[in-house]
């Protein structure tokens, strides 16, 4: 019996995919069989992503972590995207439990006080959420972008997530902003209006400001640490499984 490596799978898929628009990769990849998941946080680039999604009636389950404290103009995009495109984004949120017990120990806002306590907090919100949004899924579609951050400049079009034990894509790794910009505008997708106040990208309300002129898309994400390769641990399997084990 051939064994099949997840890695080779992944790098295969990958040239595949390098050499398809969008619609072709998502189409490619909603045809492989099993779940496939598409997690957005409702951003610019998660919008395109979602449009062809809901345009090619594919079929890809699309879900959003309702971490709790979003901004409300992130919950309206939701509403607004479904209605758009006549489908349903799941959404899933944080455990009470989960919550009272890192408000105790950290307190409701603790994650201003340290990089551990910032962390614990992504992972009751995000992380856990995900990994119930991600269970029976054989891949995960997700919307990076190698323009994002210079810790996302590598992201490749596919890779095997070891974390989790599925596919991992990106089908817009190549694309940049400037791309994305006129796709939504050729196409009239709904976007958050707070894109065009500054905020390139869009988190948890106390945990996300405005850019200044010059600085990365990102830069204004946890803008209170120091590291510049800061994340959430969503796309980064070493600090996902810190915080899984410290959870």
């Amino acid at each position: 019996m051939t064994v099949i490596n997840p890695i080779e799978e992944a790098e295969a898929l990958a040239d595949k995919l390098s050499g398809l628009d969008l619609a072709g990769r998502l189409s490619f990849v909603a045809g492989l069989g099993g779940r496939v998941v598409f997690t957005t946080s409702l951003g610019i680039e998660d919008q395109v992503i979602t449009a062809e999604i809901g345009t090619h009636r594919l079929p890809i389950d699309v879900v959003t972590l309702q971490t709790g404290r979003l901004f409300p103009e992130t919950l309206a995009l939701i509403d607004e995207t479904e209605s758009q495109y006549d489908i349903h984004i799941t959404r899933y949120e944080p455990e009470q439990a989960d919550i009272d017990a890192y408000a105790a120990k950290y307190g409701i806002n603790g994650f201003y006080e340290s990089v551990e306590a910032r962390h614990a907090c992504c992972g009751v919100r995000k992380l856990k959420p995900l990994a119930r949004a991600l269970a029976g899924a054989t891949i995960w579609i997700t919307g990076l972008r190698r323009g994002q951050s210079a810790n996302r400049a590598e992201t490749p079009f596919a890779e095997y997530d070891a974390e989790r034990h599925l596919l991992k894509v990106n089908p817009l790794a190549d694309w940049d902003i400037e791309k994305i910009k006129a796709f939504v505008a050729d196409n009239g997708v709904p976007v958050n209006p707070m894109h065009a106040r500054g905020y390139p990208s869009i988190g948890c309300e106390p945990c996300t400001r405005a850019i200044k002129p010059g600085e990365p898309e990102r830069a204004g994400r946890w803008w209170w640490e120091q590291d510049e390769k800061r994340e959430c641990g969503l796309h980064v399997a070493e600090e996902a499984a810190a915080i899984a084990v410290q959870q």
